[in-house]
């Protein structure tokens, strides 16, 4: 909630320039996303749309059901009508700040499958563990664990083809000036793909290992994603991208430029 009307169209507007210019030059193929607030959606989508970019759409929560008598909520059917493609969910401050639990999370993630998007998942884990440093295995399935405490319950309800996107961030570092290191997000983020391999891809669930991304969404900066690209697949940009140039050289590291 960092924008207004005006400040989204212009921003969008400088994006979707900046981002056409660079296009040409990414050397692999990425999905590059917005999430704006829900009453700019229907303007940003007309924005993207007018100008023939490949940007995407996404939205910040979306209630579980398609209609019903839930006042002031937003149907995940009503999303996919604008465009939308990702919808994000289970976000800390969501947690925090409206008591949204696991479970919420997981009846959203089915709403928003069902109706073809993709629930774009933020996980990470409360507590600091106390070996940072010096990381045992134990250490790193107890981080684990919590995390797909927040993780499995979405799963068990998408149908097995259906796409999902993990936002990771530890939510110890978040707003902290000691963010986690790349060496610790990287042993947490492939036991994460560790984990779902195990329970969803080499067993008689049906899923494959391209149908889950890891995002990355701690503070990012320049030559952050080659730090920790062996863990995840990208980044998920906070009030970093809220400059657009530095949006769009976040995204020549992640996809490569020529």
């Amino acid at each position: 909630m960092y924008f207004d009307i005006p400040k989204t169209q212009a921003y969008l507007d400088e994006t979707i320039s900046l981002f056409s210019s660079a296009l040409p030059s990414l050397t692999q193929p990425a999905d590059v996303f917005v999430i704006p607030d829900f009453i700019t959606l229907t303007s940003v989508a007309s924005q993207i749309t007018s100008s023939k970019s490949t940007l995407l759409l996404g939205a910040q929560d979306v209630h579980s059901q398609d209609f019903g008598a839930f006042t002031g909520e937003v149907s995940p059917k009503v999303l996919s009508q604008v465009g939308v493609k990702f919808v994000e969910i289970g976000h800390a401050e969501r947690r925090r700040y409206f008591g949204e639990t696991d479970e919420d999370v997981a009846n959203k993630a089915a709403g928003i499958s069902k109706n073809g998007m993709v629930p774009l998942i933020c996980i990470g884990e409360v507590s600091r563990p106390k070996n940072i440093d010096q990381l045992s295995i134990d250490d790193v399935e107890m981080v684990v664990e919590e995390c797909w405490r927040q993780i499995r319950p979405a799963l068990e309800v998408m149908d097995k083809d259906a796409e999902v996107v993990l936002a990771y961030e530890p939510v110890w570092a978040i707003g902290k000036s000691e963010p986690a290191s790349p060496e610790y997000v990287v042993k947490i983020t492939k036991a994460l793909r560790r984990r779902y391999n195990k329970e969803y891809v080499d067993s008689d669930k049906g899923r494959t290992d391209a149908s889950m991304r890891i995002l990355y969404g701690g503070s990012a900066g320049p030559g952050l994603f080659e730090k920790i690209s062996e863990g995840v697949d990208g980044l998920f940009l906070g009030r970093f991208a809220h400059q657009p140039k530095a949006f769009i050289d976040t995204i020549k590291e992640v996809a490569g430029s020529k």
